[in-house]
């Protein structure tokens, strides 16, 4: 019983073809994370320009999340959602186009960054409040946890696809193959029938409504602290993922398919943690569990930092990603489970300037690796 129920919210169709669309985009974004820092790495054999690669890529989500976040509350979700996912995939198309003609250049790789995370900014929040629209409140629990469920899974399948299309067809393969995967999540998006929405009495101004949003977060001691563990740890933790073609190339002396295997390992870390938060009865009572998450994430960063052996190198993997998602899962649920429905485009939107911060982290990861080493960079 207790199996059947970890998947109770796929019974329902158009959250089934959210769910969907969720796999899809976030294996052309994981795609991403690998395809991009191998070709900037490539192309310029610097771990500092491989770190603002990164930064590129999430600037925008410091830039635009919190508009974002409003507009998602002010209008219609599912077209946000589909405009974003369409123009990706045009990203995409046009990147690996620029590689297969021999024309790349790095501010190529920039430009695609920046324009690839500001349609990302607008996508998060729609397609993070289109969970409760579609599944109610009674369901939100377990769908958050499965949407993290699918975006883990997608973190073990789309490196190893990445590395695979690398070593088979080059880069430019791997990023037709990413455009292929946002016009997949486009079809299903299209197809689904999302519930309207009443919006209240009337239509505050625009940055009346953006401040309301912080103003909540402020007066809430409960989302507040839920926001100081969103964004605090992950800025600089997460930078392990911008790291590692040093890692896989100066440390462990591989390429791409090692590079994509150990990002693989990670994702089927958090693939199990977030497997088990999906299976748990409780609406509330995890300040345990995230602070313990938290704690054995940094620890695991160091020793992977560490390690110069290719099998500790893989288990500590699977460890570290079993950690980060046991307190970013229940994090972002009961976020979503405590902020008023009216509010939660905002609050999401604020909750994901985490996604924004990371890119911070891998910046000064890069500088620091260049002058002392990536294992220092990653220990640090």
């Amino acid at each position: 019983m207790a199996g059947l129920a970890t998947f109770d919210s796929l019974k329902i169709r158009d959250y089934r073809l959210l769910w969907l669309g969720q796999i899809s985009t976030s294996l052309g974004q994981w795609m991403d994370q690998v395809t991009r820092g191998w070709l900037i790495f490539q192309i310029t054999n610097s771990p500092t320009q491989l770190g603002l690669a990164t930064a590129m890529r999430g600037l925008p989500l410091l830039l635009f999340g919190i508009i974002a976040g409003a507009y998602a509350d002010r209008s219609g979700r599912k077209t946000q959602l589909i405009v974003a996912q369409v123009t990706n995939a045009v990203l995409n198309v046009v990147l690996a186009t620029l590689v297969i003609t021999h024309r790349v250049h790095p501010w190529h790789v920039y430009t695609t960054a920046f324009l690839a995370g500001t349609v990302q900014a607008f996508q998060q929040p729609a397609r993070q409040t289109l969970v409760s629209d579609l599944v109610g409140n009674d369901r939100l629990m377990n769908a958050l946890a499965l949407n993290s469920a699918a975006l883990n899974s997608s973190r073990t399948l789309g490196p190893a696809f990445a590395g695979i299309f690398i070593s088979a067809v080059g880069v430019a393969g791997s990023y037709y193959l990413q455009g292929a995967m946002y016009a997949f999540a486009t079809v299903w998006t299209i197809q689904m029938h999302v519930p309207e929405r009443r919006l209240g009495q009337r239509r505050e101004p625009f940055l009346q409504s953006i401040r309301a949003g912080f103003s909540y977060v402020g007066k809430s001691p409960d989302i507040r602290t839920l926001m100081i563990l969103a964004l605090g740890p992950l800025t600089f933790g997460m930078s392990y993922t911008s790291l590692m073609p040093v890692v896989a190339r100066n440390i462990l002396h591989g390429g791409a398919s090692l590079q994509g295997l150990l990002l693989s390992c990670i994702g089927v870390g958090s693939l199990t943690g977030a497997l088990v938060v999906a299976s748990m009865r409780r609406r509330y009572g995890y300040g345990l569990p995230v602070v313990i998450g938290a704690s054995c994430f940094s620890l695991a960063i160091i020793g992977f930092g560490s390690s110069q052996w290719i099998p500790v190198s893989v288990v500590l993997g699977f460890v570290l990603g079993l950690f980060s998602v046991t307190y970013q899962t229940q994090n972002q649920t009961l976020l979503q489970l405590l902020a008023p429905r009216h509010l939660r485009g905002r609050i999401m939107s604020i909750y994901l300037l985490n996604r924004g911060l990371v890119p911070v982290g891998a910046l000064l990861a890069g500088v620091l690796a260049s002058h002392f080493g990536g294992a220092v960079a990653l220990r640090l």
